[in-house]
């Protein structure tokens, strides 16, 4: 295991780097330190896969430094990094059987055949394939297959860390939630350093002890899925991030508190002014507004029922917006009026988060 550090990585495919060059990552500085369960979030092509090829020694990047343990290692093949990694898709030997596909990264290590045979049958426990060792690779299920991907890495006791490109990208729905449930309860058995890479939120937030948010190949926020969906430090993380995203909402800066269709808005604490061209807008999540009678006005448009709770689409003055309601809460036929939490009530200026000097 190792903890993982890179400094001011920057990328670009371009074969001549000028001042005008598109660069696939910019400046990223992040650590990952030795044990932890991470992620890396972000849509299609915000360079979470170039990333993770940095890391995995796969690609040199054009600036910046990968340190393992403190020790630099941005020059080192993949074979100096000890590192394990699952791809999207199964890579297994199909005419090999299961348990001749975990050994196989044991083969050349001058390993005793008794404690080789005792790895193999501790992670094959682990990860539910015990009845399937002797079996031919190809029977198996694309999770299973998965699985064996997954034990090869975990059969070597000289991991560095192990990543996860899009692992359950061809699993079944019904079978991912199993499969993440027995990473996180692998993570918290062994202990080995891991990083998955995905576009699902699902994934990223269920799985890791902390997330980085990527897009547009920078890093907009590092956290825990706690404070991901709480307090987003950029307008993105807030729309990536739930199923309905935060609500932006334009408004202006009046007295230190946002000013939302003619209507001040309480905040947790009144912040500093801002230039006179910045787009300002008020991020709040569904779940943090209310129905209330002292509040401002809405205009209803549609609601869906969606089991515990329905989502009421809404708008004001021409911003439209969506809002939770419990299901067991009336909502009014007619002059509907909501209030947001000051808590969760954030402001953004130019797509980040505005903030007073206390909480910077």
């Amino acid at each position: 295991m190792a903890e993982i550090g890179l400094i001011k990585i920057r990328h670009s495919y371009e074969a001549q780097v000028g001042s005008n060059a598109k660069y696939a990552l910019k400046n990223i500085d992040l650590t990952w330190k030795n044990g932890g369960a991470y992620a890396l979030l972000g849509p299609s092509g915000c360079g979470k896969t170039t990333l993770l090829n940095i890391v995995s020694g796969l690609l040199k990047p054009t600036e910046g430094r990968v340190l393992f343990d403190g020790k630099d290692v941005t020059q080192n093949p993949p074979d100096e990094r000890n590192i394990a990694q699952v791809f999207q898709f199964p890579v297994v030997y199909d005419t090999m059987s299961v348990y001749d596909n975990l050994v196989f990264p044991l083969k050349n290590r001058n390993m005793d055949q008794s404690e080789i045979k005792k790895r193999v049958e501790v992670v094959a426990e682990m990860l539910d394939l015990t009845s399937s060792l002797g079996q031919k690779a190809s029977g198996l299920t694309a999770d299973g297959k998965q699985k064996i991907s997954l034990g090869r890495g975990l059969v070597r006791s000289d991991v560095n860390v192990m990543m996860f490109d899009e692992p359950l990208t061809v699993i079944d729905p019904h079978l991912k939630w199993e499969l993440r449930s027995q990473l996180k309860q692998l993570h918290r058995r062994i202990g080995f350093t891991m990083i998955y890479v995905t576009h699902d939120q699902t994934e990223a937030l269920t799985f890791a002890d902390e997330v980085a948010v990527m897009f547009e190949g920078e890093i907009v926020q590092i956290g825990t899925p706690k404070d991901l969906f709480e307090k987003p430090a950029h307008t993105f993380v807030g729309h990536f991030i739930g199923s309905p995203g935060m609500n932006l909402l334009p408004c202006s800066l009046e007295d230190g508190h946002p000013v939302f269709s003619g209507n001040k808005i309480n905040i947790s604490s009144p912040l500093p002014p801002v230039k006179r061209d910045s787009r300002l807008e008020i991020g709040i999540r569904p779940e943090f507004i209310k129905i209330d009678k002292t509040g401002f006005p809405i205009k209803i448009h549609r609601i869906d029922d969606v089991g515990r709770y329905r989502v009421v689409k809404a708008e004001c003055n021409g911003s439209s917006f969506n809002v939770y309601v419990p299901e067991s809460q009336e909502i009014p036929s007619d002059n509907v009026r909501i209030s947001f939490d000051p808590q969760y009530t954030h402001v953004y200026c130019d797509g980040w988060l505005h903030k007073n000097q206390e909480d910077s």
